[in-house]
């Protein structure tokens, strides 16, 4: 299943169910890194299996899950995969459950573009919560959702005020690059947030884009934030002496105001995402939210002092385990 899924069913007390995950090496650890927040919420995820592996009928034989959390519409792009296959494995098997193209707004393939339907994160987290018959523990981590958009929302200072900001992954001298407000739940963690996208206008082929380090500093945003970065594939520390190191890159607003930041993952889940949001409003106001913590390569998400944080872990955590 997709890592948002996966994040879902541990909100709803449920992560046993999960018996594979896309890249379970890099999401698991990363997922864990938040939990460990959250006192007694974990999740075992070191015997997954990856679908990137073996994306074949046979795998979906071998698990005989009873559903399965992958857009068929996204399933129809892999190889030697067409609507036939998603039948037979609904029929065999179970059915599909899954809105990959949510995360984006990007346009499915036939046969699925003709009335396909675009759902927000937490739209996506509802309909997963009704499959599971947990709808009184989704309502109250909603809860606690529209609490901490509405600490946001009212304290953001006036646009003028606001700092331009980007998101991207740095690699082979050149940044992928993502816009920070558009619609879609890879943004659901940037978007409430309302910064000064200085990539605004850019319009990519695909769901992202790349430039280099001349086009970055024409750009010159005061806040980057690295995607991935608080994940097992990159090193901060290595990221910031590329940038350091490089005759432009060194140059940036950003990199010399020590404003480069580790930031999370696109594909969050409701936890993910509550953690994600406060990470994100203390790096780009941190005089409004209060100062981000410094983030060791391999560490959890930071300590936050109690009176500092954006939203109370131990709420959160009594409803995933008590609901």
């Amino acid at each position: 299943m997709y890592n948002q899924y996966a994040d879902m069913l541990v909100a709803l007390n449920h992560g046993d169910a999960v018996n594979s995950m896309f890249v379970p090496e890099m999401a698991g650890p990363s997922m864990n890194n938040y939990y460990k927040r959250l006192s007694v919420v974990s999740f075992d995820w070191e015997n997954l299996p990856n679908p990137y592996d073996n994306f074949s009928k046979e795998f979906f034989y071998s698990l005989d899950s009873d559903i399965h959390f992958l857009d068929p519409a996204w399933a129809i792009t892999q190889e030697n995969w067409d609507v036939t296959d998603i039948e037979e494995v609904t029929d065999n098997i179970g059915p599909f459950f899954g809105n990959f193209y949510s995360g984006t707004h990007a346009d499915p393939q036939e046969p699925y573009s003709e009335d396909y339907q675009y759902y927000t994160l937490w739209e996506l987290f509802s309909h997963v919560a009704t499959v599971f018959r947990e709808r009184e523990r989704y309502e109250q981590l909603r809860a606690v959702h529209e609490e901490l958009i509405e600490t946001i929302q009212t304290n953001l200072p006036p646009e003028e005020d606001r700092p331009t900001a980007v998101r991207v992954t740095l690699g082979d001298g050149q940044f992928w690059t993502y816009h920070i407000n558009h619609p879609g739940f890879w943004l659901a963690d940037t978007r409430p947030l309302e910064a000064d996208d200085a990539f605004m206008d850019e319009t990519w082929d695909g769901l992202w884009g790349s430039v280099g380090y001349e086009t970055m500093l024409e750009a010159d945003p005061d806040v980057i934030l690295h995607l991935w970065g608080m994940t097992p594939r990159y090193d901060m520390d290595s990221v910031r002496e590329s940038l350091t190191s490089h005759s432009v890159g060194q140059e940036l607003s950003a990199v010399k105001n020590d404003r480069v930041y580790a930031h999370g993952m696109r594909y969050q889940g409701p936890i993910m995402n509550l953690f994600q949001i406060e990470m994100t409003a203390k790096q780009l106001y941190p005089d409004v939210f209060g100062e981000w913590p410094t983030y060791e390569d391999g560490t959890p998400y930071p300590e936050i002092p109690t009176g500092e944080r954006l939203f109370d872990r131990d709420r959160v955590a009594e409803i995933i385990t008590n609901g």
